[in-house]
């Protein structure tokens, strides 16, 4: 049975005024009274969205997403870890950053790449 779609949105905001005084799932409350429950379901979204939900208007059974919020991390010293030096080589427009914690053998390749520049 094709169920029938909503036209206008005086016709939508009746039906869901309907359905929040049935008390029943907007989908089930659709079903029974031959309303494409998509299209009832996506006149409620966009009224919404467009801030005129008001009285009558079906409340979502989703809670809705929150903004993202950019939040700065800082880091901060570890007082328990000793400070390590750092070191810059620079040899023209080249520069290589090492620390106290270095391996040998890395700074070794990364030297040799360089040398091949």
């Amino acid at each position: 049975m094709e169920q029938r779609k909503i036209e206008s949105e005086t016709e939508a905001r009746t039906l869901l005024a309907k359905v929040a005084k049935s008390g029943d799932d907007i989908g089930a409350w659709a079903r029974a009274h031959g309303i494409d429950g998509r299209s009832l379901n996506a006149w409620r979204m966009n009224l919404e969205r467009r801030g005129a939900t008001g009285r009558g208007i079906v409340a979502r059974a989703r809670p809705r997403m929150q903004r993202a919020q950019l939040v700065e991390l800082v880091p901060t010293s570890i007082s328990s870890t000793p400070r390590v030096a750092r070191y810059t080589l620079r040899v023209g427009d080249v520069e290589v950053e090492f620390g106290d914690d270095f391996r040998e053998e890395t700074l070794a390749r990364a030297l040799g790449v360089l040398r091949g520049c």
